[in-house]
């Protein structure tokens, strides 16, 4: 599976949305795939919770935000990482 194809899974129509990135032929929200990741879900739960979706949705989702940090970056100020324990 190659990055092309997974972005090719990713849609973005002004008039579905509000032209947020979607998975083609739903209207998620990559940001949301991507929030629920971040937040601690599983792969395998996102399926569950949105039956229609299949595995490659999801990793296109990853890649599409991937893809996106290639060329702009947020910022994060130097004294807000968390420290590790010793």
């Amino acid at each position: 599976m190659t990055q092309d194809y997974l972005l090719s899974c990713i849609s973005i129509d002004p008039n579905i949305c509000f032209g947020k990135p979607c998975i083609r032929g739903h209207r998620i929200w990559v940001s949301l795939i991507l929030d629920l990741l971040a937040a601690g879900e599983t792969i395998d739960a996102v399926l569950e919770e949105y039956p229609g979706l299949e595995k490659e949705d999801i990793l296109a989702c990853i890649a599409y935000g991937a893809e996106m940090t290639r060329d702009s970056f947020v910022d994060i100020p130097i004294n807000t990482h968390k420290e590790t324990k010793k």
